[in-house]
């Protein structure tokens, strides 16, 4: 594996921190849902929660940089096993949902995470629907 890749349990937290970011400002919900992720996921089963913030820093300051979100969405892409696609676009999904109102630029970048991702329509509308049933309030 190349050594500048990132394991599968970063490239997912790279995920959450890039969706979280995408609109200049990282809420309290959107913080509380990755750590609930975390926790809760099958998929994050043997990660080190010591690991959350120094991944998370080191995301925020690749994102800062010039160019910093397309080389990030790569870095991501290129890490993750193709099995795991799915998987990422679900937890993205989480991410967008947890402040209850996903915003415009959050969108614009579950759409670029889809077709980076390669996942077909069908599939992306089936893990939103899903994500919007669970956020749904009274």
């Amino acid at each position: 594996m190349n050594d500048d890749l990132l394991n599968p349990h970063s490239a997912l937290i790279y995920i959450m921190v890039l969706v979280s970011a995408a609109d200049n400002k990282m809420t309290d919900r959107e913080l509380m849902q990755i750590g609930e992720q975390v926790r809760n996921l099958p998929i994050f089963q043997g990660f080190d929660e010591e690991e959350l913030v120094p991944l998370s820093e080191d995301c925020a300051k690749k994102l800062s940089a010039p160019g910093g979100l397309n080389q990030v969405l790569d870095l991501i892409v290129a890490s993750l096993p193709a099995k795991l696609s799915e998987t990422a676009y679900a937890i993205a999904c989480e991410i967008a949902a947890a402040d209850l109102h996903v915003e415009q630029e959050e969108l614009q970048l579950l759409q670029q995470l889809r077709y980076s991702l390669d996942l077909d329509r069908l599939t992306a509308a089936a893990i939103e629907r899903g994500v919007r049933a669970r956020h749904t309030t009274l």
